[in-house]
């Protein structure tokens, strides 16, 4: 899902269709180390080349950085509760690996197709904020990360609201009311195994490729070693030898680029349908959010209700007042019911896509490894069988 063409096959790429079709097409290249120090980034060119109207003519180039990724990631978490954001990959690296090229590739590649997701899927292509993610200069790029959004404005009133909801539980003022379904239920239980065994795959992964390259490692050095037996030998054995070692330093180069195929096409793909999984549980927290709201206004709703019709013959005087009142919660009441009703059937909508998705992705992944294994195996096969006559005439001599 990583490698090149695998990010290419998520959206529509490459203009190459229909004459006057609709298309659109992104992609991130050119990292590039900005900066000295501490301070030091990598930055991106995002080309992007379409026919459609809503963007500001036929191709664009603008320069952005990871940051400008996670500005566009959490505009979209924030206004399309319900969807499956695409995720992106990690922030931090350990710093000796962080503008290594392998890890620079691996997160311009994972950047590629976290954006060209975006651009596939229905909903989100038609945010303002991916648009100007796309189009917009470095000036206006910076204004638009500059404002403020979303409910917190300030690090306090988060801190403030954590402290207050802590307060409640512990005093016993409020008790946790989360949805259980049947159903619901499933799904959770599906999400947190897929994580984990999507983990645990992937940690395998990982672990091949390693091997791969020890091996690879450990049979340039062999091949190194019997060269040099083969010179001190000198006669039949050094050709011999020299024969053997050439070939183990071929297969050590094989050896080397399956690893790097193994990471791209294999590992990272498993690794990054974990991100996605967590890009899941995030929705399922809105979810969860949603579901409370729904719950505690309908709670009070229902509780308001009965005390109105107690004031209307025991206080009329208050009766208007509290009506008012009345009619502002039940429509409260009822959007907070139309936002989790709505999550709720788009989550259906993207489990299906994420499915069907997935069902592709992992297929490809594991295809490519199985590929990749037999052709090494049969490489290797080749190399020893072709220096065995050889081998077995001095072991005769």
């Amino acid at each position: 899902m990583i490698s090149a063409e695998r990010s290419q096959s998520q959206s529509p790429r490459s203009p190459a269709a229909a004459a006057g079709a609709p298309f659109l097409s992104i992609s991130v290249t050119d990292p590039v180390k900005m900066g000295t120090g501490v301070q030091s980034y990598i930055s991106y060119r995002v080309i992007t080349k379409t026919n459609l109207s809503e963007f500001d003519g036929g191709e664009k180039i603008v320069i952005r950085r990871y940051s400008d990724f996670e500005w566009l990631h959490d505009r979209l978490s924030e206004k399309f509760k319900g969807i499956f954001i695409p995720p992106l990959p990690e922030k931090n690296a350990v710093e000796k690996f962080r503008f290594s090229k392998e890890f620079i590739e691996l997160r311009r590649q994972a950047l590629d197709l976290f954006i060209n997701r975006i651009a596939s899927h229905p909903e989100l292509k038609q945010s303002e904020d991916f648009r100007t993610f796309l189009q917009a200069d470095e000036e206006k790029m910076d204004r638009a990360r500059s404002y403020e959004s979303g409910i917190f404005k300030k690090p306090g009133d988060f801190l403030q609201m954590f402290k207050s909801k802590v307060s409640d539980v512990v005093l016993g003022k409020e008790k946790p009311v989360e949805e259980s379904t049947p159903e619901y239920e499933k799904l959770k239980h599906y999400i947190f195994e897929l994580e984990n065994h999507l983990a645990e795959a992937q940690k395998q992964a990982f672990r091949l490729v390693k091997r791969h390259r020890e091996l690879g490692q450990s049979l340039a050095d062999f091949g190194k070693a019997i060269k040099l037996l083969g010179a001190c030998e000198g006669d039949s054995l050094e050709k011999v030898f020299s024969e053997v070692g050439s070939k183990s330093e071929v297969l050590s180069i094989k050896l080397q680029r399956e690893a790097d195929n193994l990471l791209f096409n294999f590992e990272e793909p498993l690794k990054d349908y974990v991100r996605a999984v967590q890009s899941i549980k995030a929705t399922m927290l809105d979810r969860a959010n949603a579901f409370r709201q729904h719950f505690d206004l309908d709670q009070e709703r229902k509780y308001k209700e009965l005390n109105l019709e107690k004031l209307k013959f025991m206080n009329p005087e208050k009766f208007s007042e509290s009506e008012l009142e009345f009619s502002e919660l039940k429509t409260a009441s009822e959007e907070a019911t139309k936002r989790y009703d709505h999550i709720v059937s788009v989550m259906n909508e993207e489990l299906a896509r994420f499915q069907e998705q997935k069902t592709a992705d992992i297929g490809l992944a594991f295809h490519e490894f199985a590929k990749g294994q037999a052709k090494l195996a049969k490489d290797i096969a080749d190399a020893w069988r072709s220096v065995l006559p050889k081998l077995e005439a001095c072991s005769t001599s």
